[in-house]
């Protein structure tokens, strides 16, 4: 290939680092023509000693579920039955080899991985995906899933992407943008043509290289000697693509009308396999013979049982050059050649393909199809099924049936962008309240990811209200989405609006009573929609909620257990799209429980997965948690741009505790810098984003802090008096310790050090961080009464946890309170002290490896491949100063 020096040495250096053990993945884009395949035939012709394995999308077959996945597996489907057996019976089932039902979508993806690492344990791998913007969604997820967890396994992963085009995200890899080739390799690509000819070529082909190449080759006699006025290029540029595409049309429309039958059929075809191919294409009267012109032409390459196009650009010519009758029948010939019990779905999509009007039998293929790819977690699948079967349904019910399906799995699957596209195609009105009932949660979920949630909860309500009557058995599920909506909001008197609909409904009464003052009977609601929570068929938003109602009331450990399982619900279902929220959830459980790690990682996940599905709501309530995070950690640069990304977002649309969230991170940053007049101007703004103080009674304590060290303890009079009234209201968490520690800062008699000593031993088991900041503040007051000698001891502990934690301002202000007591700031910590060289997922893996976990086990808990588990191993145990597993446990242990 021409010029690409640099691109070829980035191929080169990552194919010498997988012979050397290491795993790699780049994604390569540009426009059409500019040579990415090229770059991937480079680097299949470099990869000696290797096994390559190589996939192609095809436009036409991008919504079969897992078909760039099977093709690319193919010649190794025998790596299935070395899998670890959850994973082998994920993969059978994604590959229609059985009936079974796939719970958990991470399985595969860790399946994915594991058979790329198997496949290289006997030699390096190779694995090239073409123009995966027309592989099917499911594919291209759990390959993309898999490129980003290798590491040490010996695996090269290359995806190809057309810019521009529409088709299936690719996302998270790092990325190569090929341009336009430089002049010097241009010329060398139009070398034979006279230097006026070539410098017009080079003009109109912007320095791509197939334009070059094909444009040149369609020139005619008189043109290449320098003839151009006739030229087919035109004066004016227009888009490369079609410049390029009249010429490859050009050059099927001169083959005989057979073999343009025969290319038509290859083109619709998404398998290349060639018996398949000649199989329809004899149905339209084709024979074997007729391939061998556009074989010779170039167009085509055959070999063995296989036919695979020169580039994608010809078969797009190709298919869509055929006219509209013929791209018809190809569709039906391959349908009809195509088995329908081993082949159901792909001959579904076929007929559909070939429908030119409403077919009520193909409408029933396709959903059946849908259902399918439903049960296999692949829901991007689902919702294109869903929709091509509306498409070919006449009658108007049904086809609002399958529209508002095709909708709620495009929300599944996070494309609320598209939920809300085929949610304005429903035909209205709708008479069935179930079909009603589902439309509401549509509307509802497109309004709450881009609009106002109060609204969202209103449409719900107002649905509720209309088919109530009627379906009182529809009602939970619409309300208990409205308390979602108005929870987010901020709005506790749009939730005791909705409470008022169903006082028999636990987990919506719960929000009307905790709003009203009952907090009597809100909690005793609670404790029995959390023993509910525990039971199995709960469902899904009645246990989101749950943990939701128990983080309000700090009753984090119940909060932790309902975000937990409801987060593995999300993953066994595969509903991508509600991951980021439950994941949300999880975050702030973990955060008030002091487990800043975890926390950190669970809401960077979410965070991940809501860029990756446009969930710009949820979006901004993790960057808020993830501000809160900084703000600990002294990271004043990350806690301020998170936020501030919060805000943009959540304050012109009225995300009341969103806002509330951010500003609270903000609030806390300021505190912990040693800026109290400015944490508590934040905080107090943070408490007038909501209408009901419990729905902050999380910053209070903050507020107290803030106001007691700006000088201003009158304003911290009243937060010191809610956080006690809900303390005696829900004694046995965690704010009977937070109350217990804002009494002690604005008591004004010798009560303070009991109520710090009983904050201190109330925070026991509830969270670290809280607990070392209620032994800062005693250790503080103290040693304003001059006890240095007591308040060593409260501000070495305080001190250690802090290091510990990794929260900087925090451990700053201890060590400065400790020297100014006349005590030693030099910690020592012999675990810690050995465990800190290692990096954070060395940590993991130790601390499972030092359970008994195989690296099996441990590469399925942490998303890794076996390999790259005992990679990690490899290089700690050095680190801790150990040579075997067995050790591991007595260090830890010490």
């Amino acid at each position: 290939m021409q010029g690409r020096v640099a691109e070829r040495d980035r191929m080169d250096q990552m194919l010498a680092d997988t012979r050397r053990g290491m795993s790699s993945a780049l994604l390569v884009r540009g426009e059409a023509g500019i040579g990415k395949t090229a770059l991937l035939d480079y680097a299949a012709g470099r990869a000696d000693g290797m096994r390559v394995l190589r996939v192609e999308g095809v436009e036409s077959e991008m919504e079969l579920a897992f078909g760039g996945l099977h093709h690319l597996f193919l010649p190794v489907l025998h790596v299935v039955d070395q899998l670890p057996g959850p994973q082998a019976a994920a993969m059978r089932a994604i590959f229609g080899l059985t009936d079974d039902v796939v719970r958990d979508r991470l399985t595969v993806g860790l399946a994915v991985l594991t058979m790329l690492s198997e496949i290289a344990d006997e030699r390096p791998l190779l694995c090239l995906i073409d123009d995966a913007q027309w592989l099917d969604q499911p594919s291209v997820d759990m390959l993309t899933f898999a490129a980003r967890r290798l590491r040490t396994e010996g695996v090269v992963m290359v995806f190809a992407v057309r810019s521009g085009a529409r088709g299936a995200d690719v996302r998270g890899l790092p990325d190569l943008l090929l341009e336009g080739l430089d002049r010097v390799a241009a010329e060398e690509l139009v070398a034979d043509l006279p230097p006026y000819v070539a410098d017009r070529i080079i003009e109109q082909s912007q320095g791509n290289p197939l334009a070059l190449i094909e444009l040149s080759a369609a020139l005619t006699l008189a043109q290449r000697e320098g003839q151009l006025s006739p030229l087919p290029v035109p004066e004016v540029t227009s888009r490369l693509t079609g410049r390029m595409q009249d010429a490859f049309l050009t050059q099927i429309a001169a083959l005989p009308r057979a073999t343009q039958v025969v290319l038509s059929v290859a083109a619709a075809d998404d398998t290349g396999e060639l018996p398949l191919v000649l199989a329809a294409a004899g149905r339209l009267g084709a024979v074997v013979e007729d391939l061998a012109p556009a074989e010779r032409s170039g167009l085509v390459f055959v070999s063995g049982e296989m036919v695979r196009f020169r580039h994608p650009l010809v078969r797009y010519a190709a298919y869509q050059g055929a006219p509209l009758a013929g791209r018809i029948a190809a569709h039906k010939a391959l349908a009809d050649t195509l088995a329908p019990s081993g082949h159901a779905h792909r001959r579904a999509w076929h007929l559909a393909a070939a429908s030119t009007g409403p077919d009520e039998q193909v409408a029933d293929e396709l959903e059946r199809v849908a259902e399918w790819a439903g049960s296999r977690q692949a829901m991007a699948s689902a919702s294109a099924a869903y929709e091509r079967a509306a498409q070919l349904t006449a009658v108007p019910q049904r086809r609002a049936r399958r529209l508002i399906c095709a909708a709620q799995k495009a929300s599944d699957a996070g494309q609320d962008k598209r939920c809300g596209a085929l949610a304005d195609q429903v035909p209205l009105p709708l008479l069935d309240p179930d079909t009603a009932a589902d439309f509401a949660r549509v509307r509802a979920v497109v309004e709450l990811g881009y609009g106002r949630p109060e609204t969202a909860g209103r449409i719900l309500l107002e649905c509720a209200d209309l088919i109530g009557p009627n379906r009182p058995d529809s009602l939970a599920p619409l309300l208990v989405d409205a308390v979602h909506a108005a929870f987010s909001a901020g709005d506790a008197g749009l939730m005791t609006e909705i409470g008022a609909r169903a006082p028999d409904l636990l987990v919506v009464d719960v929000a009307a009573r905790l709003f009203t003052d009952d907090a009597t009977g809100a909690l005793g609601s609670l404790q029995a929609l959390v023993r509910a929570g525990r039971e199995p068929g709960t469902g899904f938003m009645d246990r989101l909620m749950t943990g939701i109602y128990c983080h309000v009331v700090a009753d984090h450990a119940a909060a932790h257990e309902m975000a937990a399982a409801s987060v593995a619900h999300c993953r066994d279902h595969g509903i991508s799209g509600w991951l980021p929220t439950t994941l949300h959830l999880l975050a702030q459980a973990e955060l008030a429980l002091g487990r800043h790690e975890e926390a950190t990682a669970s809401a960077a996940e979410g965070l991940r997965l809501a860029e990756y599905y446009n969930l710009d709501h949820r979006a901004a309530h993790l960057r808020a948690v993830l501000a809160t995070l900084a703000a600990v950690r002294g990271q004043e640069h990350d806690s301020r741009t998170l936020a501030q990304e919060a805000l943009d977002y959540t304050r012109p649309r009225d995300v009341g505790r969103g806002t509330a969230d951010a500003l609270w991170a903000l609030g806390l940053l300021e505190l912990g810098l040693g800026r109290p007049e400015s944490a508590l101007e934040l905080l107090e703004s943070a408490q007038k984003q909501v209408d009901h103080p419990l729905l902050t009674m999380f910053l209070l304590p903050d507020l107290v802090e803030a106001a007691v060290r700006a000088g201003r303890p009158e304003r911290a009079e009243e937060p010191t008096r809610l956080l006690g009234a809900w303390a005696a209201a829900a004694p046995g968490t965690l704010l009977d310790a937070m109350a217990l520690r804002c009494r002690a800062m604005v008591s004004q008699d010798d009560r303070a050090e009991e109520h710090f000593t009983a904050a201190a031993h109330l925070h026991h088991g509830r969270g670290d961080f809280e607990r070392a900041r209620t032994e800062l503040l005693h250790g503080e007051w103290l040693r304003r009464l001059r006890r240095k000698i007591d308040a060593r001891d409260h501000l070495r502990e305080a001190l250690e946890v802090f290091e510990r934690l990794g929260a900087r301002p925090w451990a700053r202000r201890a060590r400065a309170e400790l020297q100014a007591a006349g005590g030693s700031a030099d910690l020592t910590g012999p675990v810690d002290g050995r465990v800190n060289p290692l990096s954070p997922q060395e940590r993991e893996v130790v601390r499972l490896a030092a359970t008994g976990a195989t690296n099996r086990e441990i590469a399925t808990q942490l998303f890794l491949s076996p390999r790259t588990v005992g990679h990690h191993l490899y290089r700690a145990f050095p680190k801790l100063g150990i040579s075997s597993r067995t050790e591991l446990a007595e260090l830890l242990a010490s």
